[in-house]
């Protein structure tokens, strides 16, 4: 494994409240190699397709980073947290219930195409060197400024009772959480993302990913074929 002409991608289920650098972690102690890494960060919170490059692949991570993100999951309307999803303790912003879908839409349509978004304070966007979400869990205020980003497609597939279900084709840079609160804006009545969930990265789908444990087991069998030639 540790051959120059050695390189790999691996497309990786991401479970709930592992990091993207657990996964990454995890990798790098099995192929017993430095040169892993992720294209594009999944928050603790957020599950689905992960894609890990190993080797001299890892010179193919930003052209994966590149590529459109989709994704599903879940707001829900009438509150929000400080993070705009279940990191923060959520708290009440004003009764959605006069909401109708016509609304959601009406709302939903001036977050798509090519929009301008400003990332969440509990992001790692790096403001003057450091992290945002490292001044934002100690109180300090920091000034994000708005990015443009490009909503290709949002789509609502449920709306009952103040949760909408979504599917989301995204440029590299989005926030669904950042979305999430602007879309409780627009409403006037707050929003949080309850769920997400990554199901494509460029042509690469979720279908294609395996979970950790099984690309863990499938690479020390190789491994130890490998070795038991060489023996």
């Amino acid at each position: 494994m540790q051959q120059e002409s050695y390189g790999e991608v691996f497309l990786l289920d991401k479970p709930l409240q592992w990091t993207s650098f657990d996964m990454v972690k995890k990798l790098r102690n099995t192929l017993k190699i430095k040169k892993v890494g992720h294209a594009g960060t999944l928050d603790p919170l957020a599950t689905g397709l992960l894609i890990v490059c190993a080797g001299k692949m890892t010179k193919q991570i930003e052209s994966f980073m590149g590529q459109e993100k989709e994704y599903v999951g879940t707001f829900v309307l009438g509150c929000t947290t400080e993070s705009f999803d279940l990191e923060k303790p959520v708290f009440p912003v004003a009764d959605p219930s006069h909401l109708k879908l016509h609304h959601i839409q009406g709302a939903v349509a001036q977050l798509t195409g090519a929009i301008l978004q400003v990332p969440p304070m509990h992001s790692a966007i790096k403001i003057g060197g450091k992290r945002a979400y490292s001044a934002a869990r100690k109180g300090e205020e920091l000034e994000l400024q708005s990015r443009a980003v490009e909503v290709r497609e949002f789509e609502i597939t449920r709306f009952e009772q103040g949760e909408l279900d979504f599917r989301i084709s995204c440029s590299k840079g989005t926030y669904i959480r950042s979305l999430a609160r602007d879309l409780g804006q627009l409403l006037g009545v707050g929003a949080y993302l309850k769920s997400l969930r990554r199901t494509r990265i460029g042509n690469f789908t979720i279908e294609q990913a395996k979970n950790i444990e099984e690309v863990v087991e499938q690479v020390t069998a190789r491994e130890n074929e490998n070795l038991r030639r060489l023996s």
